[in-house]
């Protein structure tokens, strides 16, 4: 049910036809993200994005809402490293009216002095939340830690200083270098046929115009390096991070096993040794972030202050045990049929589905099956994993982050594993 057209002028269309259910899916993702900007704009698109719901030369940012909320609706916005994407769910009957709303952000927002000053108070208020939410912001530190200087290190919001500066000059030239119809995927699932979605496309974004910079992009070197942030919190907010693969290696597969076996659920090796069977913390798990040509692969858990270092050694206890014994075949086994239900199960909406097919074009330019994916998962060995086990997890190339009111002379960074 998946296909795929160009239009003339560039704009790529991907859909996936769902007869079955009622509504429709649409969104715009736009290759541009927190990765393409300098220190100059950095936290650029992110703050476009939020205008991008100011207004139009033809609807006020009330029309806006209340269009949507007439016909029940739902849209929003997210921004990432690689990419933005602004999507609407409707009922299929108003598939035409979702288009005409996505087209008039993206191709007529206003930009004007005044939204640009007032959403500017809002992003601060919105890095000032980030701020207050450490569980969150040990991530970021995290990755600027292990990715230093490089744009995939810093984090999307942008910080207080570079938001500070943002003018529409400034906002006006990253959206025109940058919103170009070959950096632009349209995306829909649901109820609609894939011509009718083409010839809306055409009709709303047939005319749009431009190309985008030819940018160069350098892959991150990793750092293994410690970073101890104090804090005056309850929690001890910890990160262990080692080098991965990115999303288009076929070695992800292996990867995601690994990450689902270790710390990837409530069955997971760590939690049922950390939480389940001592109680250390309420929070506890890994997880992998892939781009297109890096990868990360991280352990996340808070704690008190006083369980920092036995959290930390039943971490490195349990990977010890992962590089010395290896997975089992009823542990293999019992992840893939994990791994799969969560991919299917998380399938079952239009919203879902136009995410993964979206996302698929604008970040590897192809469309992967879940025949496919299943098939690759499937196929993973014992062999397989146990090898990204021994590649992936040695004491030299780990990557500590810790925030939170501790001592860093008090934790034991000395890792072996």
């Amino acid at each position: 049910m998946y296909r795929k057209s160009v239009l003339p002028n560039g704009v790529r269309v991907v859909s996936e036809t769902i007869p079955y259910v009622k509504s429709v899916t649409m969104g715009v993702w736009m290759a541009t993200g927190s990765r393409f900007e300098n220190e100059e704009n950095h936290g650029v698109s992110h703050f476009i994005e939020h205008l991008m719901f100011k207004g139009t030369a033809r609807r006020s940012a009330k029309d806006i809402a209340e269009t949507v909320d007439a016909v029940g609706g739902q849209l929003n916005a997210f921004t990432a490293k690689e990419c933005t994407c602004y999507y609407l769910k409707v009922l299929d009957s108003h598939a035409e009216l979702a288009m005409d709303i996505l087209s008039d952000m993206l191709l007529r927002s206003k930009f004007a002095e005044d939204d640009i000053e007032r959403e500017r108070q809002v992003v601060l208020e919105e890095v000032h939340m980030y701020e207050d939410t450490p569980d969150e912001l040990v991530h970021d530190i995290h990755l600027d830690t292990i990715w230093p200087a490089h744009p995939l290190g810093r984090n999307i919001l942008g910080t207080l200083a570079s938001i500070e500066c943002f003018d529409q000059a400034l906002v006006k030239k990253y959206y025109q270098d940058f919103y170009t119809p070959d950096n632009l995927v349209i995306a829909a699932a649901g109820n609609i046929s894939h011509d009718a979605l083409v010839q809306l496309a055409a009709n709303y974004f047939g005319q749009m115009q431009g190309q985008s910079r030819n940018l160069a992009i350098t892959a991150p070197a990793f750092a293994p390096a410690k970073t101890i942030v104090s804090k005056d919190i309850e929690q001890v907010h910890v990160c262990l991070g080692t080098a991965s693969v990115p999303q288009d290696s076929p070695e992800i597969y292996p990867v995601h096993i690994l990450n689902n076996i270790l710390g990837g659920g409530i069955s997971s090796r760590l939690f049922q040794s950390i939480r389940e069977e001592r109680g250390l913390a309420y929070s506890i798990y890994s997880y992998q972030t892939n781009y297109r040509d890096a990868g990360l692969f991280t352990i996340y858990a808070g704690t008190r202050p006083g369980n920092v270092n036995q959290v930390l050694d039943l971490i490195l206890e349990n990977l010890r045990e992962f590089k010395e014994k290896g997975i089992s075949e009823q542990e293999l086994t019992k992840s893939k049929e994990q791994i799969k239900g969560n991919l299917l199960l998380g399938l079952e909406s239009s919203s879902s589905r136009m995410s993964r097919i979206g996302k698929l074009e604008i970040t590897l330019g192809k469309f992967v099956s879940l025949d496919e994916v299943v098939g690759k998962i499937d196929r993973v060995t014992l062999t397989d994993v146990n090898q990204m086990i021994e590649q992936m997890l040695t004491a030299k190339q780990l990557c500590f982050t810790a925030l939170g009111p501790v001592d860093s002379a008090k934790i034991n960074t000395n890792f072996r594993i």
